[in-house]
């Protein structure tokens, strides 16, 4: 066969399985397609398929088709993330700046420092930091994995559990911008190099002139060219971040950040991620299954030593998102039930934080048996926000019920 012929019969297993496993064991009330779709993405990869099928996977996925799916995936998550970066929407939280600011700080520097903690416990053996990592940067990217909120995963999940546009749900989107701001933030951090200090500020400097003849320009142009400059603004803004020394995602996440998302109608930005949710972003979840490592660099017992890391980061990224959440609302004085929903729901982390380690494995900074037990985790933690979330919510709303009817 041909090489269109074979990357077409790759597309349809990493689109037609997640789908049917989806569909056929009725996962939506507990996880989202996107969760089965990131799932799939790791049993597709080399440690499970490759491992059972080696011919049959050397044959589907040999590297001119993977070569043409990485393709697809970089541009596809680029666009993912630039979506995301419209979608906040910081003028709001801004206006509530006081509540916002301490519930954001308590549930992103909580779980950060428990995340800390437990990569401080791991990195004790070899094999965890990266040939171009140092030991302070891969703490400080595993306490971030560990504290990051997924925006648009959260989004979905409150379209799930009926939140969305509610005042809860307005509350939750409040919080996860200011962390997304953040993440961010700490990755362009983590990623800081001495040696191109000079073209990062460049960078910086450049893009903050262009970010404002953007702005202007964006409200000048009709809706439809908006979206076709737009596209150029990423790809350049893309390029010149990883020029400088940082990561083309970071440039995706500032190229839509910048831009007033109002400028953009609310059903096309729906249209736009869902589009990409249904028919690219399956391609990166396939090529982030192919960087999975089961623990040969650990040596003996490295698959356990991989799922002993990811326990240890799920415990910590759970257990901190809600002490985070229970310390906010004490300090706020939250009605009781709040703190557990809103810790659960905030602690979603599939997607965003995927793309995270995705930078920091392509960086160098963590190895792949890292990478591999950070994804572990973020897809654990998402798997359980709907089923947690949902009787504490049940109970929040019968208290609020009673609440009303005694008043």
């Amino acid at each position: 066969m041909g090489t269109s012929e074979i990357f077409l019969i790759a597309l349809t297993i990493i689109l037609a399985v997640p789908y049917l496993v989806w569909r056929l064991a009725r996962t939506d009330r507990h996880a989202p397609l996107v969760v089965v779709q990131i799932i799939g993405g790791i049993l597709l990869g080399p440690g499970v398929l490759g491992a059972v099928f080696p011919g049959a996977y050397a044959f589907v996925f040999n590297p001119q088709v993977i070569g043409s799916l990485n393709g697809i995936a970089w541009w596809s998550v680029m666009l993912f993330v630039f979506a995301a970066g419209l979608e906040l929407d910081l003028g709001d939280a801004w206006a509530n700046r006081g509540e916002t600011l301490i519930t954001a700080a308590s549930a992103l520097l909580v779980p950060l420092a428990f995340g800390a903690a437990a990569a401080a416990v791991v990195l004790h053996w070899p094999g965890w930091i990266g040939p171009k990592g140092g030991y302070g940067q891969v703490l400080a990217g595993i306490g971030m994995a560990c504290a990051v909120t997924a925006l648009p995963i959260l989004v979905l999940l409150m379209e799930k559990l009926g939140i969305f546009r509610q005042p809860l749900g307005d509350r939750l989107l409040r919080y996860a911008s200011f962390d997304d701001v953040a993440i961010w933030g700490v990755l362009a951090l983590i990623l800081l190099d001495w040696s191109r200090v000079g073209r990062q500020a460049l960078f910086l400097a450049g893009f903050a002139g262009a970010a404002r003849g953007m702005r202007r320009l964006m409200r000048w142009l009709p809706e439809n060219d908006r979206w076709a400059v737009s596209m150029v603004w990423l790809a350049a803004t893309g390029f010149a971040a990883d020029w400088s020394g940082l990561h083309f995602m970071v440039g995706a996440f500032l190229a839509g950040a910048v831009l007033d998302g109002r400028v953009f109608s609310v059903a096309r930005r729906d249209a736009l991620r869902e589009v990409l949710l249904l028919a690219l972003m399956p391609v990166f979840f396939l090529s982030t299954g192919l960087r999975t490592e089961w623990g040969a660099g650990l040596g003996g017992g490295g698959a356990i030593a991989v799922f002993g890391a990811a326990a240890l980061f799920l415990v910590a990224a759970v257990g901190g998102k809600l002490a985070g959440a229970h310390l906010a609302g004490r300090i706020l004085g939250w009605a009781p039930g709040e703190a557990g929903v809103i810790g659960w729901m905030l602690q979603t982390k599939a997607l965003i934080m995927i793309i995270f380690v995705n930078v920091l494995l392509d960086r160098q900074i963590i190895t792949a048996e890292t990478f591999t037990a950070l994804l572990l985790m973020a897809v654990a933690s998402t798997a359980l926000t709907v089923p947690m979330t949902r009787p504490r919510l049940a109970r929040l709303g019968a208290a609020r019920g009673s609440a009303l009817s005694a008043g």
